[in-house]
This record gives C-alpha cells, structure tokens and sequence, in this order.
C-alpha cells in the first residue's frame, strides 16, 4: 500500500480495570487506531463476525462492540 498518514499523537486507553497502551491518533482517519494485537496483549479476546466485532475479557464479557462498515471495523468509544 503506497498511502502514508501522520500520526498525530497517542495515548492509552482504559476499559475497566484494562488499559489498551499506545493508541495512535493518525491524520485523516477520522478515527483512533487499534490492532487486535493491541488488545490480545492486555489480555482480551477479539471475535470477528461478518459485520460485528467483539472484544471480551477472558470470562466471556463483551467489553466493547464494533460494526463493520465499508471494510474496517470500528469501536465506539
């Protein structure tokens, strides 16, 4: 992929008792930028369905819900 975009800055993100570390604000994306791998290193599952995705915490407890839009998911914060 040729396209390149700032980052403009991070920050770390708090889910309960749960903290998401270095989440990236990038220029023109009009949203914050996780990887699941992010959320896999604190500890949390991510499920992905054809238009919903969830991140859960090892008991099972949806945490947060994503929707599928055009093609990436996004999280309401």
């Amino acid at each position: 992929n040729a396209h390149v975009a700032k980052i403009m800055g991070y920050g770390d993100y708090k889910i309960g008792n749960v903290t998401i570390l270095r989440v990236y604000l990038v220029e023109g994306l009009g949203h914050n930028l996780f990887s699941v791998g992010q959320f896999c290193d604190s500890n949390l599952e991510v499920a992905f369905r054809q238009h919903t995705c969830f991140i859960r915490n090892l008991d099972g407890v949806d945490l947060l819900t994503g929707s599928r839009g055009n093609n990436p998911y996004t999280l309401s914060l």
